[in-house]
């Protein structure tokens, strides 16, 4: 049975610190080793899992959250390392935080994990974020692509069949809605669900954005079974096989989570 992480916050945050611990972690120190002080700013924290790998990494963390409720647990979470001035947590959308109060070209690293895909103007925050980073500094993504069997995040759906039903949130948006309003979807669910399919994105944009904001990969992770699925549906991580891995547009349906270190350029 798969877990509902809605349900279980506590649970829920503990999975999302050791997921950053033994996976997204790992893999940004091949190419960036994590040391006592560097600054590292989490887009999207949530209740604030991932960043407190990071801080008791030694980094000083800057938590952005715009939900309120997910903002106020991130902040109790971390209430010591904020106390103690290792970490702040910020309740604004990223567009509103100014950069000239301290955090334009602070930071050693920004992380996004399960957010880039939420994002309706994907090049316009690529952009945006270059001015927070070191001359040099990075930025980890993690994403599924959009064409994946669950990419439209379908399993928030409440009836049991749209939950598990893989590939139909790449039916045209009219007959999607459809689908789920039939199938006795509440309103919410269909336009929270019908934005996700209006942000969804692809390997192959992804990395077109990233060469138009001038970022250069220095490593990336393509996930046949994604790592976090070890806690939703009890399955370990499997890596994508490499043949299909470099197969643009296909790999997109069977991939069912990326992860990319990019670095910026000037």
């Amino acid at each position: 049975m798969a877990f509902d992480f809605h349900k279980d916050k506590q649970t829920y945050i503990k999975y999302q610190y050791e997921n950053a611990e033994q996976y997204v972690i790992p893999f940004i120190e091949r190419k960036l080793k994590l040391e006592e002080g560097m600054e590292v700013m989490e887009i999207g924290c949530a209740e604030g899992g991932v960043l407190k790998a990071f801080i008791d990494r030694g980094c000083r963390g800057t938590g952005v959250e715009l939900m309120p409720a997910r903002y106020e647990m991130a902040k109790e979470l971390l209430k010591e390392e904020i106390a103690s001035g290792k970490a702040e947590v910020i309740q604004k959308n990223i567009y509103d935080l100014d950069v000239d109060s301290g955090y334009q070209g602070r930071y050693d690293l920004i992380v996004l994990k399960d957010v880039i895909e939420h994002i309706h103007d994907q090049d316009k925050v690529l952009s945006y974020l270059r001015k927070f980073l070191k001359a040099g500094g990075s930025i980890f993504f993690g994403f599924p692509p959009w064409q994946m069997p669950f990419g439209g995040h379908q399993q928030i759906a409440k009836n049991k069949l749209l939950s598990r039903l893989p590939y139909y949130h790449l039916l045209p948006m009219s007959l999607y809605k459809g689908v789920l309003k039939s199938l006795g979807e509440k309103t919410k669910t269909v336009e929270d669900l019908a934005e996700i399919k209006e942000t969804g994105i692809s390997i192959e944009r992804f990395e077109k954005l990233l060469k138009k904001n001038s970022y250069s990969t220095t490593e990336k992770e393509f996930y046949l079974i994604n790592p976090i699925y070890k806690y939703k549906f009890n399955l370990n991580a499997k890596k994508q096989y490499s043949w299909l891995s470099s197969i643009p547009y296909f790999r997109n349906f069977l991939t069912t989570c990326v992860y990319y270190l990019v670095k910026k350029e000037e």
